[in-house]
């Protein structure tokens, strides 16, 4: 469907996309140095660092992939969604103290930076750093890639670009958060989470509302969808569409992996006092549960309308949700749903541009034992290369969005919850046991994740000696877990920590 055909969702949208455009300048004009860029200068209250780090979170993984997942896999895709009522507590609880308590002491700008503090280790941070690339790169990728699948919705380009649809939408996206990140930096993107969190969490509701009334309520969207040949009772049964391994494995990896990701650990550094932490896991844990029914509502509503042949069967999983607002929701809800998902999806690139590239211009070069002389501007020419090698691989993937940030979402768990989640409430573990645990989470995961994509590498052998279902972020994560508490046993720390480092592990 064309927008232009709807002046009502264009003109919302376009409004809501110019107050983003002015809080990007808006931020640009006060970004005047590293800190500013990398952590909107440690000064940001309780409500923007709580929406920031739960619109991290989600963005287009959540508005876009999770009914897209939905549809393919039926109820099966919630089990990413179960560890939303105690993963906000477990993060702020474990980890985000003396994360917060570390960036006060020492100048902490990356979740690098505070393993190099705790572990005195360069060979640890570098790891680190290289992890938050490859992880950075997969996770944009998904944000750009759903972009790409919204703009082709609402502006219907297929039908003038053919194949090149998506390619065209990808591209023009990745320029205006290109744009958007390299002028405002990491200020622009809290603020923007702020404004479009907030729209969002009303917004959910307001979504969920209109599939329960396009659909007949649940009861009637359930015998819909049970009763149909495209979908069947299966869709609805928890364990019926895909293997148990699966489904545990999407709950293991989202409760616990939470713990390593690194766009939601760097919201930590920016927020301007530590004694607000014990508010966070109300606000980011009740904001990410009213989000979650776009999940559920476009998730079932799609399926039942389908179902009853209301809607036409959809060639791109991905499309639910954008095909769900543009035809049945009223202009201004859609509008303004629409509006804030590209803000969501803005708001989150530009966080992983963000710490993509001060992992490339100040972690990596940190390791080496060299300095860059302007962070700021070398930041910025980073935030390019990083853009870019997303964008191929979000053409070059070739599956559903939720797949690719699952594989993204796999990298940084797998590589750093051990090293960050563990390491910071244990003098046990050594920089030798965080070092192993990196390198086997990251290695392991992406070896299996190569081997599994035999659509554009069909050459290399599949990992047949998995049992079937068993996702690789899974077995990734418990080895990288494994491995960092054996080594923690057998070759414990030895060495003393720095005094101002050892107050903040006995807080």
């Amino acid at each position: 469907m064309n927008v232009l055909q709807r002046p009502w969702i264009l003109g919302v949208a376009g409004l809501y996309f110019l107050a983003v455009v002015a809080i990007g300048l808006w931020a640009g004009r006060r970004t005047h140095n590293a800190k500013d860029f990398f952590i909107a200068g440690q000064n940001i209250g309780l409500l923007v660092t709580a929406m920031a780090t739960m619109s991290a979170s989600f963005s287009g993984f959540v508005f876009i992939g999770g009914p897209g997942l939905t549809y393919r896999l039926g109820f099966a895709s919630l089990f990413i969604c179960l560890p939303v009522g105690f993963t906000a507590a477990m993060l702020c609880w474990t980890v985000a103290k003396r994360l917060r308590l570390l960036a006060e002491v020492r100048q902490v700008y990356t979740v690098s930076d505070a393993l190099l503090c705790r572990y005195r280790s360069r060979l640890t941070s570098g790891l680190a750093a290289l992890a938050v690339v490859v992880g950075t790169v997969g996770y944009l990728g998904a944000q750009l890639l759903a972009l790409g699948v919204v703009l082709e919705s609402v502006f219907g380009l297929p039908e003038r670009f053919g194949p090149w649809s998506l390619p065209l939408a990808v591209l023009a996206g990745g320029l205006l958060i290109l744009f958007y990140a390299t002028v405002g930096g990491m200020m622009a993107g809290v603020y923007t989470d702020l404004f479009q969190g907030l729209l969002m969490v009303i917004a959910a509701g307001a979504v969920f509302f209109y599939a329960l009334k396009a659909g007949g309520g649940l009861t009637n969207m359930a015998r819909q969808v049970a009763t149909s040949q495209a979908f069947g009772p299966s869709f609805l049964d928890p364990l019926g569409r895909v293997p148990v391994l699966t489904a545990l494995g999407f709950f293991f990896v989202f409760a616990v992996g939470n713990l390593g990701q690194p766009h939601m650990l760097h919201k930590f550094f920016m927020l301007d006092s530590p004694s607000k932490l014990k508010w966070m896991p109300w606000v980011v844990g009740g904001s990410q549960a009213l989000c979650v029914l776009i999940w559920l509502g476009i998730g079932l509503a799609v399926p039942a309308l389908v179902a009853s042949g209301r809607l036409a069967p959809l060639l791109n999983a991905d499309d639910a949700a954008p095909t769900f607002l543009l035809h049945f929701t009223p202009d201004l809800l859609a509008g303004l749903v629409v509006a804030g998902i590209l803000a969501a999806i803005m708001s989150t690139a530009d966080s992983f541009i963000n710490i993509g590239s001060a992992a490339l211009v100040r972690d990596l070069p940190k390791a080496l034992g060299k300095s860059l002389p302007n962070e700021l501007l070398w930041g910025r020419l980073a935030g390019i290369v990083v853009a870019l090698a997303a964008a191929l691989l979000a053409l070059a993937y070739g599956d559903l969005i939720a797949l690719l940030g699952t594989f993204a979402f796999g990298t940084f768990a797998a590589a750093l919850a051990p090293a960050v989640a563990v390491g910071l409430n244990w003098r046990r573990v050594s920089a030798t046991a965080a070092s192993a645990s990196i390198v086997t989470g990251l290695g392991l995961n992406l070896g299996l994740e190569i081997m599994a994509k035999q659509t554009w590498l069909g050459w290399l052998p599949k990992p047949t000696w998995l049992l079937p279902g068993v996702l690789p972020s899974a077995v990734s994560l418990a080895a990288s877990f494994t491995v960092l508490l054996w080594l923690s046993w057998w070759r414990p720390a030895t060495e003393t920590l720095p005094p101002d480092v050892d107050r903040v592990m006995d807080l």
